[in-house]
């Protein structure tokens, strides 16, 4: 069905909502004041919007509301004392003991998530799977069981997975140090802690079932090489038939809003969420990539897009929370567990504290000739942030896998010159029967500006040059619930 839209008025702006334009959503929680130069994204405003209205943020549901309402920071608290009671977590710790080593903290998880199991009316699965990683020759010094404890909340949709992860290893100064006590509360027994807390909150039969299932994860094997999380990714993709991860999120480093010199930098209300700019080229091909250059969509990759979405759904009343997506893979000189979920061809990003305060990171536990404190102590986190944190986790899972998917296909005809633009999807799946919004910003504006909804249709012409604008096509469910948005290659129908 085509639906031409060649000549419409400019809308009204849509009152109280806050336009995803250049400021800040979330600025009331940061109080701060917007930038004023030529390169604050106010100088992408041309061309002007003269069909459709401002993008605005999506806000929570009742029953998300409720969720995020029920994440409690002493439960958070509670799970990182005990990850951190187990002395080491290190990968190559023991595995035999039941109060000591990175085994006990596996069988300890993989409780707790049989736990929320068990009141979940058959929702939740919980299951460990590992492998036998060999002497690698750098940070696997004998053959080491590799395990990854995966509680997935079944949706009702056949084929279509979201992920969230921290990892359980823990390590200290020397990463070959396997014996001596390394605490790991902020890195990552805070990650850990925000996948427990949402399995045992969306698993409640008092909530409707999303439509997506959803995997909370504690993966293993991180600080030796992302081996925990490279398994599991593998495991998805080389089944038959591949799973369909839509999105995956890591929360790696996720204690504390305080770094810098002596804590000096704070930002209680900040979360830093890293997003990959192009694809490996073992993941779309030489061809692909050529044409992304071609059409500028190198900012228009699936890690960032889902990037978009989560800014659109988490930055609210409900979080307390502004997420500053960051448009990089990760912090130099690091790596993280969302890195082999790209490297898969899934589309993932990772959830980090806007400040690292490296004296509580990768340290021997001691105090300094100066008086310094060293070490991955429970004393230097905050455990409020991270309830906030869990929440932003919540917002973005719940509202990718409650809504619809991705559509496919998503082409943009460039046939001949025009200064209209005609675009063609296909549905996410057979039996879709929502609509769909059309989406657009300036090619240096960072997140949407514009949308339209242009209903049930699968093509739709615009009064708005492609040359000028990035278009964006995105599914909206019957309820009101937005997908993430898909670029359009060149293509016709």
């Amino acid at each position: 069905m085509r639906f031409p839209i060649l000549t419409v008025a400019a809308s009204a702006a849509l009152g109280a909502a806050t336009p995803l334009t250049s400021r800040n959503p979330a600025n009331i929680l940061l109080a701060r004041a917007e930038p004023s130069s030529s390169l604050a994204c106010a100088a992408s405003s041309w061309p002007p919007n003269t069909i459709g209205s401002d993008n605005a943020p999506q806000e929570p549901s009742a029953d998300l509301a409720s969720m995020l309402a029920q994440v409690s920071a002493s439960n958070i608290e509670a799970t990182i004392r005990k990850l951190v009671s187990f002395g080491t977590r290190h990968t190559l710790s023991t595995q035999n003991s039941s109060t000591r080593g990175i085994g006990a903290a596996r069988d300890w998880i993989r409780d707790e998530f049989a736990r929320y199991a068990a009141a979940s009316d058959g929702r939740l699965g919980v299951e460990v799977v590992g492998y036998v990683q060999g002497v690698d020759g750098s940070r696997i010094l004998f053959p080491t069981l590799i395990s990854d404890v995966v509680a997935t909340l079944r949706g009702s949709d056949e084929n279509r997975v979201y992920v969230v992860s921290g990892h359980y290893d823990s390590r200290i100064s020397d990463a070959l140090n396997y014996e001596d006590d390394a605490p790991g509360a902020d890195d990552d027994a805070s990650g850990v802690a925000i996948s427990l807390e949402l399995a045992r909150i969306m698993s409640q039969p008092g909530y409707p079932l999303p439509k997506a299932s959803i995997a909370f994860v504690a993966v293993a094997g991180e600080e030796q090489g992302l081996y925990g999380a490279e398994f599991l990714a593998q495991t998805y993709a080389n089944a038959t038939p591949r799973v369909n991860v839509e999105g995956m999120f890591t929360n790696d480093i996720v204690g504390s809003p305080k770094g810098g010199t002596g804590g000096s930098r704070n930002d209680p209300h900040v979360i830093r969420l890293f997003a990959q700019g192009l694809p490996a080229l073992s993941v779309e091909g030489s061809a692909t990539r050529e044409t992304r250059l071609s059409i500028g969509g190198e900012n228009d990759t699936p890690a960032r897009q889902l990037a978009r979405f989560v800014k659109e759904v988490a930055e609210n009343e409900a979080t307390g929370m502004n997420v500053s997506v960051v448009y990089r893979l990760d912090r130099y000189l690091r790596g993280g567990d969302h890195r082999p979920f790209l490297e898969a061809g899934y589309p993932a990003a990772r959830f980090t504290e806007p400040h690292e305060d490296y004296a509580h990171q990768h340290q021997d536990v001691r105090v300094g000739a100066d008086g310094t404190q060293y070490g991955d102590l429970p004393e230097f986190v905050d455990f409020e942030y991270v309830a906030r944190v869990a929440r932003v986790n919540g917002a973005a899972l719940w509202s990718l896998a409650a809504g619809p998917g991705m559509p496919r296909n998503v082409r943009v005809n460039t046939a001949a010159l025009s200064s209209d633009t005609t675009l063609y999807w296909d549905p996410p799946s057979a039996d879709y029967a929502g609509g769909y919004e059309v989406v657009w910003r300036p090619t240096s504006a960072p997140f949407w500006t514009g949308v339209l909804d242009v209903g049930p249709v699968v093509e739709a012409t615009l009064s708005l040059s492609k040359d000028d604008v990035v278009f964006g096509v995105r599914s909206k469910s019957a309820d009101g619930l937005r997908g993430v948005a898909v670029l359009p290659f060149p293509g016709s129908r």
